[in-house]
């Protein structure tokens, strides 16, 4: 189960959906976390943390697995949900 689950809606392409996404996957790699894309899934791997991005047509959704080393470095899954959630508003409403 996710400790952190974000969806955001969309009205894009799949492929403008992805490129919306770069700015997001730039913030992820500042913290050692990176995405290997598949189509419209990825995997996401990092000291700590793993999950996914899975584009459809109508909306992103971002999964996290939170390790026992992020836990135990008090990364918070509330604090977490809400940064994940204003990137990507930005990047898709400009918010």
């Amino acid at each position: 189960m996710a400790d952190v689950r974000v969806t955001q809606n969309h009205t894009v392409s799949l492929d403008d959906a992805k490129q919306k996404l770069g700015s997001f996957e730039d913030m992820m790699k500042k913290y050692g976390v990176s995405a290997t894309w598949s189509g419209s899934h990825a995997d996401l791997k990092g000291t700590g943390v793993k999950g996914a991005i899975d584009i459809t047509d109508s909306d992103v959704r971002v999964e996290l697995k939170l390790g026992m080393l992020a836990k135990a470095a008090g990364i918070d899954p509330d604090r977490l949900h809400k940064s994940i959630e204003r990137r990507l508003k930005e990047a898709f409403e400009g918010a």
